[in-house]
């Protein structure tokens, strides 16, 4: 059970309901501060919606902080996320492969982001190599986004662990078909 309550849309004012547009565990536990929420969310929603980073190197870098933290709620999620923006099997294959520290077939801008989202997730910043190789793949604005994602999905792991937010039933296969490491 989460350290606060799972609020649902007719607990909450008409002006707040719409922090619960999407119905999820996590949304319902940041309802608690309607602002909070809403804030929360309009970030979320521009990293996945109106950034121009490609979505699969986005998906692969939330994807990496969600394995680093051993999140399952984030696990889960973006699994199935990461499917819809075009990650492979492979793809995550070689997430858990980088993820050990050796060299998988993935290609070298994924692998860029990767480690940067692992560098990040270890803090405190990505490195400046990490970086600067990055800088030469990716324009500003998309770099930009990309730091912004990490960062923000750094922050979301610890959200969902600090109020225990559970996996709902509905992702549990995710972590059954791929589970995170011990």
């Amino acid at each position: 059970m989460a350290r606060l309550p799972y609020l649902q849309r007719s607990e909450l004012p008409p002006e707040h309901q719409d922090v619960l547009t999407r119905n999820i565990a996590i949304n319902q536990v940041l309802a608690n501060s309607p602002g909070a929420a809403r804030a929360f969310g309009d970030l979320g929603m521009f990293i996945r919606h109106r950034s121009r980073l490609d979505p699969r190197l986005r998906q692969l870098a939330i994807m990496q902080i969600g394995w680093s933290a051993r999140n399952r709620y984030e696990w889960s999620h973006h699994v199935q996320i990461g499917r819809d923006a075009g990650v492979t099997r492979s793809d995550i294959a070689n997430l858990a492969i980088e993820a050990a520290g050796i060299e998988s077939s993935i290609d070298a801008l994924a692998r860029l982001v990767l480690r940067g989202a692992r560098e990040m997730w270890e803090g405190p910043g990505m490195s400046a190599a990490t970086f600067a190789a990055l800088h030469d793949e990716l324009d500003k604005e998309c770099l930009t986004d990309l730091v912004v994602a990490i960062a923000y999905y750094c922050g979301v792991v610890r959200i969902l662990a600090t109020l225990d937010v559970e996996v709902e039933p509905e992702w549990q296969p995710y972590l059954v078909e791929f589970p995170l490491p011990p």
